[in-house]
C-alpha cells in the first residue's frame, strides 16, 4: 500500500496513548493493572502499533478476539501476556500452546474439549473462566435464575488445563438510571458471589477482572486485579454525549482525512450524485471528496446533515455519498482547489469535529464507527 496522504487516509498521533494511559490509572485503585483490549485491531487503529506503544506505559496484558489476532501480535514481536477473548476452534488449540497464549473457557463443555486435547498431547492449556453474570453471550451462567458454580470449580480440578483466573462482563455499565445501576450493582455481587464461593472451597480465583471502558469511568472503586478498556486507551469513548461518574481527560489519537479532487461550479436545479436528493437552488461551488462507503465512511449519514472541515470551516455534505467519494457544498469557502485536505473527523486549525457527530447521525457507536474504517485506508503514525 502507498502510505501517503493522498486520496484518504487516517492520521494517528501514537504519543497521545500515554496521556490517555495515565488518564485511567488516575481513577483506578493503585493495586489495579491494565489489560489492553486490542481486538479488531485495535478498533481499527493498528493493534502492533498500538500495543508497542502501550508496552512502554508498562501494559504487560493484552485481550484479543480470537486465535488469528493472537498470533499476528506474536508474529510481530509482542511477548507480553494476550488472553483470547473468543472462541477458538480446536484443531487451533495447538497455537495456544506453540505460542504461550491464555484462552478463554467459555462454558464447561468447551473446558473439557481443551482438558482431553491437552491430555492427549501431553500438553497444559493456560485459561480464565468466563462467567456469565448477565451478559448471556458467552461464559458459564451464574445468575440469580441460575447459579452453576460446581462447573466452574470443576475447570479449575480440571489436570490438563490450567485456569489462572476467571472473568465476567458488564452489559449496561454505561447507563446510569436507576434500573440499570440496579442491574450492574447485581453482576457485580454476583461475580463477587463466585469468588466467595472459591475461597470458601480451597480454590484460588487467581486473575480478577470485570470492568470494561464503561465499568472502569462508573466503577473505578472497584479493586479487581486488571480492568480492560478498549476505546479510552485510544482517546475515545462509545458516545461523549453519554454520562459518566468520573471525567477523564481523553484526547482522541485518530483523524480521519482525504484530498479534493475536483472543484466546479453548478446551476440552479443541477442534481448532486445517485438518487438526485440534493437539487441546487442556485449557482454553488461543489467539491468532490476521494472517500466513500468503502472507505468505511458510512452511506447512512447521505443526507442527514453530516459535515466536515475544510479551511478550518465546517462545510456540508450534499447527495448521496458513494463507493469511493462525496461531495461537499464549499461556495462559501474561498481559494478551494484540488488537492486541499478536508477532515472527516478530527481538528482543522480551531474547528474540531468529533468522530462522535458522525457515529450519532449513523445511529451508531464510536466503536463501530472507528471499526468502519477500511484496509485499503492508510494508517500514518506520527
Amino acid at each position: 500500500m502507498l502510505e501517503s496522504k493522498s486520496r484518504a487516509w487516517v492520521e494517528i498521533d501514537l504519543s497521545k496513548i500515554k496521556h490517555n494511559v495515565e488518564e485511567i490509572r488516575k481513577i483506578l485503585p493503585s493495586t489495579t493493572k491494565i489489560m489492553a483490549i486490542v481486538k479488531a485491531n485495535a478498533y481499527g487503529h493498528g493493534d502492533v502499533v498500538c500495543c508497542k506503544e502501550l508496552e512502554k506505559c508498562g501494559i504487560d496484558f493484552f485481550g484479543v478476539s480470537s486465535i488469528d489476532e493472537a498470533l499476528t501480535l506474536r508474529e510481530n514481536g509482542i511477548q507480553e501476556e494476550i488472553l483470547i477473548l473468543g472462541y477458538t476452534p480446536p484443531e487451533h488449540f495447538h497455537y495456544v500452546i506453540e505460542k504461550n497464549l491464555i484462552q478463554s473457557f467459555l462454558s464447561l463443555d468447551y473446558a473439557k474439549k481443551a482438558d482431553k486435547y491437552c491430555e492427549e498431547h501431553h500438553v497444559i492449556m493456560r485459561g480464565h473462566i468466563k462467567v456469565d453474570t448477565g451478559m448471556s453471550r458467552l461464559g458459564i451462567i451464574c445468575q440469580e435464575q441460575e447459579y452453576h458454580i460446581e462447573q466452574i470449580e470443576e475447570i479449575y480440578r480440571m489436570k490438563h488445563i490450567k485456569a489462572e483466573g476467571i472473568f465476567s462482563h458488564f452489559s449496561v455499565s454505561d447507563e446510569l438510571d436507576a434500573d440499570n445501576k440496579k442491574f450492574t450493582s447485581k453482576q457485580i455481587e454476583l461475580f463477587e458471589r463466585v469468588l466467595s464461593d472459591l475461597k470458601k472451597d480451597g480454590i484460588d480465583a487467581g486473575i480478577r477482572h470485570l470492568q470494561n471502558s464503561y465499568g472502569i469511568l462508573n466503577y473505578p472503586e472497584l479493586q479487581y486485579d486488571y480492568v480492560r478498556p478498549g476505546l479510552l486507551y485510544l482517546g475515545a469513548t462509545s458516545n461523549d454525549q453519554i454520562e459518566t461518574v468520573t471525567h477523564p481527560d481523553f484526547k482522541p489519537i485518530m483523524e480521519l482525512k482525504a484530498n479534493i479532487s475536483l472543484v466546479k461550479t453548478i446551476q440552479p436545479n443541477v442534481s448532486v450524485s445517485y438518487g438526485r436528493h440534493f437539487i441546487s437552488k442556485d449557482i454553488r461551488k461543489i467539491a468532490t471528496v476521494s472517500i466513500g462507503y468503502a472507505d468505511g465512511y458510512p452511506r447512512s449519514v447521505s443526507n442527514k446533515g453530516a459535515v466536515v472541515l475544510l479551511h478550518g470551516k465546517r462545510v456540508p455534505i450534499i447527495g448521496n455519498i458513494c463507493m469511493d467519494q462525496l461531495m461537499i457544498d464549499v461556495t462559501e469557502i474561498e481559494d478551494v482547489k484540488e488537492g486541499d485536505v478536508v477532515t472527516l473527523f478530527g481538528k482543522d486549525g480551531d474547528e474540531v469535529l468529533p468522530i462522535d457527530e458522525l457515529t450519532r447521525l449513523a445511529q451508531t457507536i464510536n466503536n463501530e464507527t472507528f471499526c468502519w474504517i477500511t484496509a485499503r485506508v492508510p494508517r500514518i503514525y506520527k
